[in-house]
Order: C-alpha cells, then sequence, then structure tokens
C-alpha cells in the first residue's frame, strides 16, 4: 500500500507548483483566473482569500462543474499547506480540467507573507447548524448568510401576502425586519394570514407579527411599526431600510410607497392577488421603470373588486 507521501509525490510530478507570489501578481494584474480554496469548513472561518472561491475537498468532484465550467479555464488551487491541494489539482486534471495549479505553501504561506486575508462574519454553533442547508448552496453559502443577517427589509402589511412573506424570511435569517401595519387580527384574517393565530385575536397585527417571527427565529430583530403609511412618516420609515415589501391593499398607499422608493432609490417588491391570481414585480428604481411608469394613474374608485 503507497503512503500518503508516495500520493503527494505522484501528484508533484504532474502538477506545476505556483507560489505566492505569482499569485499576488495573478490578482494585481486582473489575470482570468479561478483561485479555488478546498479546505475544510473551519479552516474557511478562520480566514480566507478574499478573491478565491471556495468548494471542499469533500465535495470538489461534486460541486467544481458548477463554479467552473470551461474545462480550460486556469485553476490555482491551494489548501492549508500545499499538499491537499496538489492532490486536488491531480483530481481536477483527470476530470477535464486542462490548466490546473497548486500554490506552494497554500494559506499559511500566504498568510505569512502578510497578504489580506478576509473572514466570514462569526456565527454561534446555532446559527451554523440552522442555516446549514443554506451553506451548501452555491448562490448562498456562508458569506451569502452573513449577508442575510446583515439585511434589513421592510413588509408594508401583515396580511395575506406579508405574512407568508415575513415567515419564509425570518427563517431564511433576514437580521431585521420591519412591519407596518395598523389593524387588530379578527377572525376572517386567520384563513390566510398564517403570522396570525387564534390566540392572536384582538390583538395589533404587528404585536402578532413580533411574536410568531420572534418563535420562528430569535435571530431576528423585529421592527414594529404600528401605523398607517401617510407622507408625514414614509421617508423616515424608508430610510431604515434594504428593501421594500409592498403588500398594501390599496391604490394610494401603492402610489406613496412608490414615490418615497424612487425618491430614496430603494428597491421594492410588489404584489398583488385577487382570487387565484397573483402578480410579482420588482421595481429598482436604479435599473427601470416605477410602479407610477407603469401605471400613471390609478384606477376609478370601484373599477378593481376586493
Amino acid at each position: 500500500m503507497r503512503s500518503s507521501q508516495e500520493f503527494i509525490e505522484e501528484a508533484r510530478k504532474e502538477i506545476a507548483e505556483v507560489t505566492v507570489s505569482d499569485v499576488e501578481q495573478m490578482l494585481d494584474t486582473d489575470q482570468d483566473f479561478i483561485l479555488l480554496d478546498v479546505r475544510d469548513n473551519d479552516e474557511y472561518r478562520a480566514g480566507y482569500i478574499p478573491s478565491a472561491t471556495y468548494v471542499s475537498r469533500g465535495m470538489l468532484e461534486f460541486e467544481i462543474e458548477d463554479y467552473v465550467t470551461e474545462r480550460d479555464k486556469p485553476i490555482v488551487v491551494y489548501c492549508a499547506g500545499g499538499f491537499r491541494s496538489l492532490l486536488a489539482a491531480q483530481v481536477l486534471k483527470q476530470m477535464g480540467y486542462t490548466d490546473t495549479t497548486s500554490m506552494a505553501g497554500g494559506f499559511r504561506a500566504w498568510s505569512n507573507a502578510g497578504n489580506q486575508v478576509d473572514k466570514p462574519m462569526p456565527m454561534t454553533p446555532d446559527q451554523l447548524e440552522r442555516y446549514s442547508r443554506h451553506f451548501m448552496l452555491q448562490e448562498i453559502g456562508e458569506e451569502g448568510q452573513a449577508k442575510l443577517l446583515n439585511s434589513k427589509v421592510l413588509l408594508t402589511g401583515a396580511g395575506g401576502l406579508g405574512s407568508p412573506a415575513a415567515v419564509y424570511l425570518a427563517a431564511a435569517g433576514v437580521g431585521t425586519i420591519g412591519i407596518v401595519d395598523s389593524d387588530i387580527v379578527d377572525l376572517s384574517n386567520l384563513q390566510r394570514q398564517i403570522l396570525h393565530h387564534t390566540g392572536d385575536l384582538d390583538k395589533p397585527k404587528v404585536q402578532s407579527s413580533v411574536e410568531t417571527i420572534n418563535s420562528i427565529n430569535p435571530d431576528i430583530n423585529v421592527v414594529p411599526h404600528s401605523l398607517r403609511l401617510d407622507e408625514s412618516n414614509v421617508t423616515e420609515i424608508f430610510e431604515q431600510y434594504d428593501l421594500i415589501l409592498d403588500g398594501t391593499d390599496n391604490f394610494a398607499t401603492r402610489y406613496l410607497i412608490n414615490d418615497a422608493a424612487v425618491l430614496l432609490d430603494k428597491t421594492v417588491v410588489h404584489g398583488s392577488i385577487f382570487q387565484f391570481e397573483g402578480q410579482l414585480t420588482v421595481f429598482d428604481p436604479t435599473q427601470g421603470p416605477c410602479y407610477r411608469c407603469m401605471f400613471p394613474t390609478p384606477p376609478p374608485p370601484g373599477m378593481v373588486p376586493s
């Protein structure tokens, strides 16, 4: 049986090694290549090279094609000390990637040279377990989860649209959720407004919302705004958030939300429903038309069913 050292020496015969200085130069000159981090999760959490793509060695064969689709794309692999990266680069070569190299000395050499090292946002053991399925998704990962935890979303309305949105945003770990609603919980709400329960009857909807969201995910900072949006308060409230979800049920408030969002360059996710029909639209005033651009004037009273 061959030793691990023999495997490494065999890989070294097949795979060229580059130095930390070589990688620095490649990054400084904006060369088109993939810097691939194949360390374990706990090593990655301790620090990583800012521009690196992370795929743990244990998932390399299964996930690399999601990150690198071009087989001739140059790939520089690094691990902690430069040995696992040799073996990983060898595997990539066997998979058909034609230009794979290993960074000699690995992350330790990079760090010891005084180069920039970034660290993911610290998470508690409970958070690491709670969001572990997000970490497995290429589109989210730990970096994306950190962004979610640091984000602030405002829900205008805690009814049929705002309720499911709030539940899923809370479960996903959106760190701050603001809720604007001036109504109280009514029995007729309960067949669709899943933020509220039988024991919440006659409570303000924002109070019921806070309690439900906190029971789903105690990480979340829920900010209640028990009021009606109007011209005197909308700007001050919107300034506190990154994204606005419009779940309102009247045109006057929709146009108010639109105008404030345009003024403040806030993106609005707009939803509306009628029986079994629904509409979902994203309005980003920095990228395209707004709600008022599409519908310059509201329909006459009585023209739209409720």
